[in-house]
């Protein structure tokens, strides 16, 4: 078996997190535009406790004056990036859990300003966070499986 033999026995779970990656480019993307926009969004802001206008133009939906939907946009495309293009070397489960394992806590972190803070809810920012969960349980599968092989 060569070093790249238990890389491609998690092909499924690369594909699997590429596509949420490109979901998550997506959901921050949109994250982004609003956080920009001038006028009020009307699929997304259901009333004062679901808004995600009031989360993403907060004081806190930007760190050193980057907003934190343009953070999302690259950590998605470093993970998509990851699972794909860079699949095959050796050190991409490692680096792929770390960059999943990050964006999660980022994620986490976040959801504690929506609900402790700013006490509104951000329907993209909830998307977001399921699919930095899904994506970490996956990088924690394809590390335990190419450990194992």
């Amino acid at each position: 078996m060569t070093d790249s033999a238990p890389l491609r026995s998690s092909r499924v779970l690369f594909g699997v997190i590429a596509v949420l990656a490109l979901a998550g480019v997506i959901v921050s993307a949109v994250s982004l535009q609003r956080h920009y926009a001038k006028s009020a969004t009307e699929f997304c802001d259901f009333s004062q406790k679901f808004s995600c206008d009031i989360v993403n133009r907060s004081e806190w939906s930007t760190v050193q004056g980057i907003p934190v939907a343009a953070i999302g946009v690259a950590g998605y495309a470093v993970l998509f990036i990851l699972s794909t293009f860079w699949k095959a070397r050796a050190e991409t489960p490692n680096r792929l859990l770390g960059a999943a394992i990050g964006g999660l806590g980022f994620a986490l972190y976040l959801t504690y300003i929506e609900a402790y803070e700013l006490m509104t809810w951000c329907i993209l920012c909830l998307i977001s966070l399921a699919l930095i969960s899904l994506i970490s349980l996956l990088a924690i599968a394809v590390k335990v499986r190419t450990a194992n092989a």
